[in-house]
């Protein structure tokens, strides 16, 4: 009877006629069953799921079921439960989570921005940003092309510590994070206080988030001190991204333990380059010189140029603690007062520096060059060299203005080739990316007391370039040695994307700069030429930034591709080795292949590759945490003025906005826009005012006041001047 009193209400719809009742119970509950695809309900349960109020829908229910139980959409078990028999897709995937209402799921192996998935809080199941997650794709609504999913499993947690500050009430506590990404608060027991005390820095540990609680539970493992402190705030910031403090006691023994004598037969194994003119030029504060330049005139009228590089694998050897320190830390990490070194010291800047005035173990690329800087030869292998001397850049760039002091003929003479090698670069589609670097002057107590815009000048290119002649060939070499079948460690940079790309044409054009997009030879020297018109202007920092950003992330593989913004068909690293790991993993390949060997199994050095471009990524965010905190400090401290900036971005809770004096950066929020409610138009990246119809518009230059600054989110809150742009 209730099958076939369940047909005779739903019947079939007129053309034009409205869905009848029954009809949109069961595209409710299709719906519902595709969404929690897995589970299974009785119909009480439906009626509380679905929030079935009135008798006629509730006398509904059983008929709609039938009717999807015959159309094959749903299946009944022997305890009259029902659950979907749709078959959805299934992806794995990283959690990016934007903000505190939605995350993307970005898939394993696919890289296109349009194939994430986004996926609602209330689907996330405790999920947090960097976790490894099981997503289930849920069905399209509507037009829109942007597929949304729901998590059905955590299978990795990226990180179970965080940093932040503690507040304490009288019965409970709460840790606000310091990580953006991180959008819950975490609850923490007064008997797991470890004795910290309301508004100090702390790491909490996750303990548990039970199914249905607001916040996760966690424990305070580590006292970092008062909040606002330079040394707190730098500690938090290391522990925040996992950065260690220290070196194991077993690391420095290990490092302490080898000798500095140079053995004899060592010294007989390799090129002798000890009475060829040496210099290094680093910067005035640098420890760990891990590069030097030869120079001698050759009887053909040619030039020999030897780049010397740091020979660390023949200290850190594999399977040692110290190679094992080297690989987990991969890179050293330059933040805003501190180095954290790769190496110990005692080969960071002891054993592997090449300090002027001692002889030292290196691995070398050495070139023949004609006048018109065309390498005639080259010659790679392992040398040991004296540096008759250390520069400075400041020095170095002296002598060549003055075209006086030591070395100065010779500088100038490096340097003409440089500019030649560097010609050809830009001539091949190399693109001129010269970024502004901000550093800041700290007093004792790491408080910023102002600010110098970095300069690069002849001596800085002159290095530049020979670096990226030495990476070039040694890439070069392994890769044209077996036609690519090599394992080898390649630096790579791919096209960038166009989607990305249009988006910063668009952003270029409002201040009168034209982009060409659609080939690739015109795309770099549309860049170039962009690069060079904006020196010295107010959009040049904004500008060079937004280049960057739209370019592909330059990551390191055994894959031989090409390098995009150096216009390299093979390119490496491996003029660094004291500060990056790669660089000592392309030491190892190039010295087995030059004795003969045959090429290793790829796998393990692929997955030291990823490892190290994550490091890579770990460092970078780090180093940019460090100088947001120390630029919010200097806003919190600078004069109480308006500023003149540039809008650097708009959402649709705020509008960014870099201060053109100091290039620091910091967000006028919509709910302060008081003056009219405001629609953000996406595609056009701009607020429009509902009634007076003001845009507000990336590029514009706008005129603000700092209203706020937050040392803990580190952020910087400003406001339109006269609320108007």
């Amino acid at each position: 009877m209730g099958r076939k009193s369940g047909r005779k209400k739903s019947g079939f719809k007129k053309k034009g006629s409205k869905p009848t009742d029954i009809e949109q119970l069961k595209l409710k509950l299709t719906q519902f069953f595709e969404n929690n695809f897995g589970e299974a309900y009785a119909e009480k349960q439906l009626i509380k799921k679905l929030v079935l109020r009135d008798a006629h829908t509730k006398k509904l229910l059983n008929p709609a079921l039938r009717e999807l139980l015959e159309e094959g959409k749903i299946s009944c078990n022997p305890r009259n439960l029902y659950s979907s028999t749709a078959e959805p897709e299934f992806i794995i995937g990283e959690v990016d989570f934007v903000n505190a209402r939605f995350a993307f799921v970005i898939p394993n192996n696919q890289e296109k921005k349009e194939d994430d998935i986004m996926v609602k809080e209330a689907d996330l199941k405790s999920a947090l940003d960097g976790d490894k997650v099981r997503v289930m794709i849920l069905p399209k609504r509507g037009r829109g092309n942007r597929r949304e999913g729901k998590v059905l499993e955590i299978m990795e947690r990226s990180r179970d510590e965080f940093v932040g500050r503690i507040e304490i009430s009288p019965r409970f506590a709460f840790v606000v994070p310091d990580f953006k990404k991180m959008h819950h608060d975490i609850f923490v027991r007064k008997s797991d206080l470890a004795g910290a005390q309301h508004n100090q820095k702390v790491v909490v540990k996750l303990t548990d988030w039970k199914e249905g609680d607001k916040s996760p539970s966690g424990k305070i493992i580590h006292v970092l001190g008062k909040a606002g402190d330079h040394e707190v705030e730098i500690h938090s910031i290391m522990a925040e991204f996992g950065l260690p403090f220290d070196y194991p006691e077993e690391v420095e023994a290990e490092a302490e333990s080898i000798s500095e004598v140079i053995p004899e037969d060592e010294i007989k194994k390799r090129k002798d380059f000890r009475d060829i003119d040496t210099f290094t030029i680093d910067p005035a504060d640098a420890k760990d010189f891990d590069d030097a330049i030869s120079f001698r005139y050759l009887d053909n009228g040619n030039m020999e140029i030897g780049v010397h590089i740091a020979d660390v694998t023949h200290y850190v050897k594999p399977k040692t603690l110290m190679e094992k320190e080297a690989y987990d830390r991969a890179t050293s990490v330059y933040l805003v007062d501190r180095t954290i070194p790769m190496l110990p010291e005692r080969l960071s800047n002891g054993l592997c520096s090449l300090r002027p005035n001692e002889d030292k173990l290196t691995f070398s690329c050495v070139f023949e060059i004609t006048d018109q800087a065309e390498v005639k030869d080259f010659w790679i292998g392992r040398t040991v060299i004296h540096s008759n001397r250390r520069f400075t850049y400041e020095e170095a760039q002296e002598n060549m203005d003055n075209e006086s002091g030591e070395y100065a003929k010779d500088l100038l003479k490096i340097n003409s080739l440089a500019k030649l090698l560097r010609s050809a670069r830009f001539k091949k589609g190399a693109i001129n990316f010269e970024t502004v670097e901000v550093k800041f002057q700290l007093d004792e107590s790491g408080t910023p007391t102002g600010l110098i815009i970095k300069e690069r000048k002849d001596v800085h290119k002159l290095i530049e370039e020979f670096m990226l002649l030495a990476n070039k060939t040694v890439a070069t070499y392994i890769y044209n040695k077996n036609k690519g079948k090599s394992t080898f460690v390649y630096r790579v940079h791919d096209y960038p994307d166009l989607e990305k790309l249009a988006t910063f044409s668009n952003f270029a054009k409002k201040f009168g700069h034209e982009i060409k997009i659609l080939d690739e030879k015109k795309v770099s020297n549309s860049l170039n030429k962009l690069m060079d018109d904006i020196v010295g202007k107010p959009e040049q920092n904004i500008l060079e930034q937004l280049a960057i950003r739209s370019m592909a992330k330059a990551k390191y593989t055994t894959e031989p591709k090409q390098h995009f913004g150096l216009a390299f068909d093979h390119y490496t690293h491996f003029t660094s080795p004291i500060r990056r790991y790669p660089d000592m993993m392309v030491h190892r390949l190039l010295q087995h292949y030059l004795d003969g060997g045959k090429p290793p199994e790829n796998q393990a050095w692929e997955e030291k590759c990823v490892h190290s471009s994550e490091r890579e990524k770990r460092a970078a965010d780090a180093e940019r945490a460090s100088i947001k905190y120390k630029q919010v400090e200097y806003m919190k401290l600078a004069e109480d003025k308006d500023y003149s900036g540039i809008i650097t971005g708009v959402t649709e809770w705020g509008v960014y906005v870099e201060i053109s004096e100091t290039k620091c950066e910091g967000m006028v929020r919509v709910q302060d826009l008081t003056d009219d409610y405001y629609d953000f138009d996406e595609k056009n990246m701009r607020l429009i005012g509902a009634k007076n119809k003001r845009m507000i518009t990336l590029g514009d230059k706008v005129e603000v006041r700092v209203t706020r600054t937050d040392i803990d989110r580190r952020t910087i809150d400003l406001e339109f001047v006269n609320n108007d742009k």
